[in-house]
């Protein structure tokens, strides 16, 4: 009955996944159209500014995800700390904790950096396209990022169903 139920969670995820991959693909159709009108529009300058920053903000956007989630797993991990952990063990999980803390807060870092940048374009897209434009571009800001969060998301949750299933399989006679 466990096995049964866990295999229906993760069928359930992975028709998640699909749909998300399907908006994120949609999403990539109304960026490619946006694209080709700051091109037209904005001086050459002016569209590597925004290139750079829809190319960054996937990057960043993705490396806070990965970090936090690296974090959540070192932190689960050290809850599970007792005293028959070794100490050298303690000090890695503890040395682990430090470095992915501190490379959390560097991304924190680039995100407000990459938030300041996205005002720039903001400012300079205003002068070249009209409202319904902008607003499509505000969207597709939103969106991706939307995506790229509940995409990682789905692959933590996939993954922790997978493990639990694999672990339960093979505690079975």
């Amino acid at each position: 009955e466990l096995m049964a139920s866990l295999q229906s969670r993760l069928q359930g995820l992975w028709d998640e996944r699909e749909l998300v991959l399907q908006e994120s693909r949609e999403c990539a159709e109304l960026g490619e159209g946006l694209e080709a009108t700051v091109r037209d529009l904005c001086k050459p300058n002016e569209f590597e500014r925004y290139m750079m920053f829809i190319g960054d903000l996937e990057k960043v956007v993705s490396l806070l995800l990965c970090l936090s989630s690296r974090l959540a797993r070192v932190q689960n991990a050290m809850s599970r700390v007792d005293g028959n952990t070794d100490a050298e063990e303690k000090h890695s999980l503890s040395e682990r904790h430090k470095l992915l803390s501190r490379q959390r807060e560097d991304a924190k870092d680039l995100k407000e950096n990459l938030d300041r940048r996205e005002r720039v374009v903001s400012g300079i897209l205003a002068k070249y396209l009209t409202e319904q434009q902008l607003h499509d571009y505000r969207h597709f800001v939103q969106v991706k990022t939307s995506l790229l969060i509940e995409q990682k998301d789905l692959e933590e949750q996939i993954k922790f169903f997978e493990e639990q299933l694999e672990t339960l399989e093979q505690s079975l006679p």
